[in-house]
């Protein structure tokens, strides 16, 4: 138990701070659109990630920084595209509302989260390299820390997703999903800056 819950907590460190990830989450479960495939899949990706560090995936990464470099530049493109997307949703006449809120597909729902995702160098640190390398702290429990980072993963996507989901309707004003744009524009800005200047 000391192995599980030691992955849960240091699963729960790393996860709560609001990331491309969350910010993105919280948006669809304030929108009400494919929450469960949403939450689901930053879940499974989360644990899929963890498991891939536990088996030793992390010291693989550490030895060819070059293919984070790769990633690291699609991640800033990408993250600036959407942070452009959340500034100009902001600022459109007729933002964003409950009742207003256009229907994104579930494939470009599946497509984007699958960007903020595997295009954030930041998630194969925490994941695969951090988590990976505490888990590997517990040679006979190595599995059961990685269980319990997973558990956390998943506690953390739907509580964020369906307790937005349930806050919904309590958020009907124009003004505040106007402010809730500017600030997932400024997570993806700040994230896409963080990404240029880190050096991995």
């Amino acid at each position: 138990m000391v192995a599980f819950s030691s992955g849960v907590a240091s699963g729960l460190a790393l996860i709560i701070a609001i990331g491309a990830q969350n910010a993105f989450v919280i948006r669809q479960g304030l929108q009400r659109q494919h929450v469960l495939t949403v939450v689901l899949l930053c879940a499974i990706s989360d644990a899929l990630l963890i498991a891939a560090g536990t088996a030793g995936l992390g010291k693989l990464i550490e030895s060819a920084p070059q293919a984070l470099e790769v990633v690291r530049w699609f991640g800033v493109t990408y993250l600036a595209f959407f942070g452009i997307k959340s500034l100009r949703s902001a600022f459109k006449h007729n933002s964003l509302t409950l009742e207003q809120g256009a229907i994104v597909s579930r494939k470009r729902t599946v497509l984007t989260v699958l960007g903020l995702t595997f295009l954030n160098p930041h998630v194969y640190l925490d994941t695969v390299i951090f988590l990976g390398s505490i888990a590997n702290q517990f040679p006979s429990d190595k599995w059961l820390f990685s269980s319990g980072a997973m558990t956390a993963s998943f506690l953390w996507f739907f509580s964020i997703g369906f307790g937005s989901k349930m806050a919904a309707r309590f958020m009907v004003k124009v003004i505040f999903w106007k402010v809730l744009d500017l600030v997932i524009a400024a997570i993806m800005f700040t994230l896409a800056i963080y990404l240029i200047s880190y050096n991995f």
